[in-house]
């Protein structure tokens, strides 16, 4: 029995060995070679990443004056809802002013959250540091106010008014001038005058 276990597994071991060598003699195209396509195969390029759809928005930065502000057409990340669309805005203007102008909103300051009423109203709720990190003076808080307030609403024709929270509660002023206790309609009075303009023009 012993012999016979043996003798087949020998006779095994020459089949198998049999198999091998014809696989290896056989043609590369027989064989389904992976490290190289036949002549004449054309190769299919990787498909390219989709390209993050980017929309033109006008934000608003302060002017060299310091007296005025500059609007300033931005590229930004495209969004189907409005509150999505609108987050994606005042993110973008919080971020770093193209030099040189300057940025009213305070430092440190942060996007808690976005919510748009179907009546038209957005709420912005922003981090402490609007109010905390603010220098003070009407001008300036004018400027912080209504850098969000028309940011959307210049925007986005859905949005008709703006209300600032602070660190997700109503709040009554930023630094003490301007009501934030309801929503508030654009307001462009603060732009910089178009070069050539006169002083008195309406």
């Amino acid at each position: 029995m012993a012999r016979r276990a043996a003798i087949l597994s020998v006779l095994i071991v020459l089949a198998l060995a049999a198999v091998w060598g014809a696989f290896r003699l056989a043609p590369r195209w027989l064989r389904g070679s992976r490290d190289a396509a036949p002549a004449g195969a054309a190769s299919v390029p990787a498909a390219p990443a989709a390209a993050e759809r980017k929309i033109k928005a006008t934000l608003y930065y302060v002017a060299e004056d310091g007296l005025s502000l500059a609007p300033q057409e931005r590229e930004i990340a495209f969004a189907d809802a409005v509150a999505a669309q609108a987050r994606s805005i005042i993110e973008a203007q919080l971020a770093d002013p193209p030099p040189p102008l300057g940025s009213a909103i305070p430092p440190g300051t942060t996007l808690r959250s976005v919510f748009v009423s179907e009546r038209g109203d957005a709420f912005v709720d922003l981090s402490a540091e609007v109010s905390s990190k603010h220098p003070g003076g009407v001008l300036e808080e004018l400027f912080t106010v209504y850098t969000v307030v028309d940011a959307l609403t210049v925007n986005l024709p859905a949005i008709l008014r703006v209300q600032i929270l602070v660190n997700g509660r109503q709040a009554d002023t930023l630094a003490g001038h301007v009501d934030l206790r309801r929503p508030l309609q654009k307001n462009l009075s603060w732009l910089a005058a178009p070069a050539g303009a006169r002083p008195d023009a309406p």
